[in-house]
């Protein structure tokens, strides 16, 4: 409480010497105009956000990266798009030339049995394995062994048009081997096709 009253006498008393002493009034109004013309003068040569010069390279370096950075973006626009492509691709890959597993015996058994007769080569028994593809978890390959009777003629058919289905059925191997006395070949085939597991391969 003594402190507050003292610091408002001081207070009273430096206002009476400014009324009764005009020329300290003017002093006092005159350093308050150099002050602010110092501050004035600082915020002028020096910003505070820094100089023009510096302001604009600021600018510039911004307007940089911004393009820099829509470059990027743009470039991994198009490795997106290409990605869901080539996903696409290889999805309509998978389910045109690999057979699903519950259904890839009774598919193979029918196309061969179709080109064996569309090419007059008699088919036998058949034999099949299948094993999964190493690396993946959902592919695999089913290997068929073939017995076929025909004459040569027969043969190159059924071997083209094999070549020609859209099943993807590749030729391991092929033995062939002429009966005694009748013309025709015997033959053997091991013929291998791709299909799609449905869980992880066993």
């Amino acid at each position: 409480m003594a402190r507050n009253f003292s610091l408002r006498e001081a207070a009273a008393r430096m206002a009476d010497r400014l009324v009764k002493d005009p020329r300290l009034t003017v002093r006092a109004a005159l350093g308050v105009l150099l002050l602010a013309n110092l501050v004035a003068a600082a915020a002028v040569f020096r910003p505070w956000g820094g100089s023009q010069q510096e302001l604009q390279a600021q600018l510039a370096s911004l307007r940089t990266e911004a393009a820099q950075r829509q470059v990027s973006l743009a470039r991994l626009g198009k490795l997106a798009a290409t990605v869901e492509k080539t996903k696409a691709d290889a999805d309509r890959f998978l389910s045109q030339y690999f057979l699903a597993r519950r259904t890839a015996y009774s598919t193979i058994v029918g196309e061969l049995g179709k080109l064996a007769t569309d090419a007059g080569v008699k088919p036998k028994e058949h034999s099949f394995s299948s094993e999964p593809i190493e690396g993946s978890d959902t592919l695999g390959m089913m290997t068929i062994t073939g017995y076929y009777e025909g004459t040569y003629a027969d043969l190159v058919q059924f071997v083209s048009l094999l070549d020609r289905s859209p099943r993807f059925i590749t030729i391991d191997t092929l033995q062939a081997t002429p009966q005694q006395g009748q013309g025709t070949l015997s033959i053997s085939l091991k013929l291998n096709v791709f299909v799609r597991e449905e869980g992880p391969a066993q």
